[in-house]
């Protein structure tokens, strides 16, 4: 049970982890739609494919409203919550099994 626990803490670690490097990711997307950023460059291609996935299915929910898309606000603020609800129940369960 000891691994066990350790490997939920470390699970919860990195969780954690690209959960908050997702958020920059999501940030930075919103950044380059601001100012007039070239689509071929490998970046904003990468920002692109990284987060349209899941901002598309967001928009089909909650439209663009006067020209302000808060799709990016509402994947950050659903990661937020993922990050305060899933990771300590992680190391919960972790440190039970310890």
């Amino acid at each position: 049970m000891f691994m066990l626990g350790n490997f939920l803490m470390a699970l919860a670690t990195l969780v954690d982890s690209v959960l908050l490097a997702y958020i920059w990711v999501v940030i930075a997307r919103a950044v380059i739609t601001w100012v007039n950023a070239d689509p071929y460059n490998p970046i904003v291609r990468f920002l692109r494919q990284a987060t349209d996935p899941l901002l598309v299915k967001i928009r089909r929910v909650v439209p663009v409203m006067g020209g302000l898309d808060l799709s990016p606000m509402v994947l950050i603020l659903i990661i937020v919550f993922l990050r305060s609800f899933l990771v300590p129940t992680l190391q919960r369960i972790a440190l039970n099994l310890q």
